[in-house]
């Protein structure tokens, strides 16, 4: 793997991991304690980070083998 191709992968798995602590955030009694627009803010967040992942992905599949 090339050093960009290792570098988009690494990318992705970061991601990944911060989409898994923002859920966990959500699901959490704080997060239902913020005022609306923050959640708003954060739910749109994490939408935007997982169509991010997806595509991300979609190169990862593309790369050469």
């Amino acid at each position: 793997m090339q050093l960009h191709e290792e570098r988009v992968v690494a990318e992705r798995n970061e991601l990944d991991d911060k989409i898994i602590k923002l859920s966990i955030f959500i699901n959490s009694e704080r997060y239902r304690g913020l005022p609306s627009e923050e959640k708003d803010r954060l739910s749109r967040q994490r939408d935007v980070m997982r169509e991010y992942t997806k595509i991300l992905g979609k190169r990862i599949l593309n790369f050469p083998k």
